[in-house]
Order: C-alpha cells, then structure tokens, then sequence
C-alpha cells in the first residue's frame, strides 16, 4: 500500500504553475517553429535548457556525477528530447495546439503498455480497462475532427502519436537504466544530447531567417523556463507528493491549451472529439490510480525523467 502524501500550499502552487507554464508552451512553440523551423525550434531550446541546468548546478555548487556513461543519456536524449520534441514541433502546426495537447495525455498509457512488455510493471484490471478506453478516446479524436482529415491533418497525428510514444519509451529506459541517478544529471544530460543530435537535421530543415530579439525572447522562455526550471520543480513535486500525483498534472495542462487554443486560436474541437478526450482522461486516471476506490492499491507509472511535455 503506497502512502498518498498530501498536497502542501508549496505543492499546488508548483502545480498550478506547472499547470500553466506548460499549458502555454503549446503557443511557445508555434512562434518558435516559425522562427526557427520545427528542427532548430527543438535543438536551440533542448542546448539552452541544458545549459541552464549546468548553469544552475554550477551556481548552486551542485555536483553532478555521470558516471552512468554517455550511452544511457544518449538513449534518453534521442527519445525523450530529440524524438517527442521533434514529432511535437511539426506536429502542432498541422493539427492545433488542443489537438496536440489532447494527445499528450496518451504518454500515461504508452508508458504503462511499455512497462508491462518490458516487465517493469504487471498491468491490473484497472490499467487494462484504461489502456482500452484511451485507444477508443484515441480513434474518437483522430477519426471525428471539426476540420477536414487531409493527408497532413493524419500525419501531423502520426507524428504526435509517435511523440508520445517516444517520450514514454524513454521514460521507461530511463526508470530502468538511470534509477540510481539524480533527476539533474538526467535532465541535463538528455537536453544536451537530445539538442546534439537535432544540430545535423538542420541541413534539411534550415532556419527560414535571422531570428529577431523576440525570437530569441521566446527562445529563452521556452528553454530557462518551460523546459529546465520546470523540470527542477516537477521532480521537487514528485520528492513531496509522488509521481502519480505529480503526473496527473497532464491533464490540467491539456485543459489549459485546450482553452488556450480555442480562444487564442480560435480552434475548433468536434463534439465527438470532446467526447474522446474525456474518454482518454478516464483512461488515464484509472491506469495512475487515481479514483478514490484505488487509493489503497495504487500502482506508481514509471517515473518520467524528461517529463512527456513540450
């Protein structure tokens, strides 16, 4: 039986901050994208973040030990980073922040399918059942959209899926092969090696133009403070009160793009699609136990180092 420590005042202002910060990114990377394509929009802001957590470490005088070797970070950076950012950044100027966002919560149940192939964590009655209606959440929001299905509209939701399916695969590796390193070292070493290994793509996808001071404005917020500072805070609330908790805060940043993106960006969401999406969040609840019937038996997700956010 796993001990549900409770929420501190500390603790739901992190939350609500991550809540926020999180949920506005999704209008952060669309300015990033057009300022700096949807590679350089991922390998700037994955090397500023890591070099804020270097910097950070430094001014803080805290050691980081990477002792682990380079090719477990590698591994993290090329899924977690490169992978979820990269198919999130041409994701979401194909199919809208909300959709993007709606998406996101589906990393929960990669995760724990993952987990289970790889026997790190058996599936109960409770996951299955989840795992079932977030496909069904899942064909709902893909397959009944408010705009036209045109080939790009799929392979936008290709890519996003595939973000999240990335970001739970490292997320698992990184539970597995790095649990005896701190959430710093991981989260430095993965933005630095994620941001790494975009640099080589942008031959392909260069930097439309010379970015301008808010270009770089925006460039600073998402790697200081939406990525690195973050990230510092979720672990701080993970350590108070436990990853199932901490990771339900995916769900109050959907609803916050959701609502960002609807009337920022006027998007539209079909009925249907608002009916997936209710269907995924069950789904995701029940596989990390958070109904009050599961309280008792709850079943903790692989705890995600580089959390499945953008």
């Amino acid at each position: 039986m796993l001990h549900q420590a409770p929420m501190k005042s500390r603790d739901l202002a992190i939350y609500i901050f991550l809540s926020l910060a999180w949920g506005l990114s999704f209008l952060v990377v669309l300015h990033l994208v057009l300022a700096f394509g949807w590679v350089g929009a991922v390998a700037f802001r994955a090397l500023t973040a890591a070099v804020t957590l270097f910097a950070l470490a430094a001014i803080g005088r805290r050691r980081l030990d990477f002792s682990a070797g380079w090719k477990p970070f590698a591994v993290v950076g090329a899924t977690t980073v490169a992978g979820q950012l990269l198919g999130l950044s041409y994701a979401t100027p194909l199919i809208g922040t909300a959709m993007a966002a709606i998406i996101v919560i589906s990393i929960p149940l990669f995760s724990m399918l993952i987990s289970h192939v790889w026997g790190l964590e058996r599936i109960g009655l409770n996951g299955l059942i989840g795992l079932l209606l977030g496909g069904v959440g899942m064909v709902l929001l893909v397959g009944f959209p408010a705009v036209p299905v045109t080939p790009s509209f799929i392979l936008g939701c290709v890519a996003m899926l595939a973000a999240c399916f990335s970001a739970a695969f490292g997320s698992n590796y990184a539970s597995h092969k790095l649990a005896a390193t701190g959430s710093w070292e991981i989260s430095a070493g993965a933005f630095l090696a994620g941001g790494i290994m975009c640099l080589p793509f942008l031959f392909a996808v260069p930097v439309p133009d010379l970015p301008g001071f808010a270009d770089i404005i925006y460039l600073a917020i998402a790697g200081c403070v939406m990525s690195a500072m973050t990230y510092v805070l979720y672990f701080r609330l993970v350590a108070s009160i436990g990853a199932t908790k901490a990771v339900s805060v995916e769900f109050v940043v959907t609803i916050v793009a959701v609502i960002v993106g609807a009337i920022v960006l006027h998007e539209p969401l079909s009925v249907l699609q608002g009916f997936g999406a209710l269907i995924i969040v069950t789904g995701c609840a029940l596989v990390l136990g958070l109904f009050p019937w599961q309280r008792n038996k709850v079943a903790e997700v692989p705890l995600p180092h580089v959390d499945g956010t953008p």
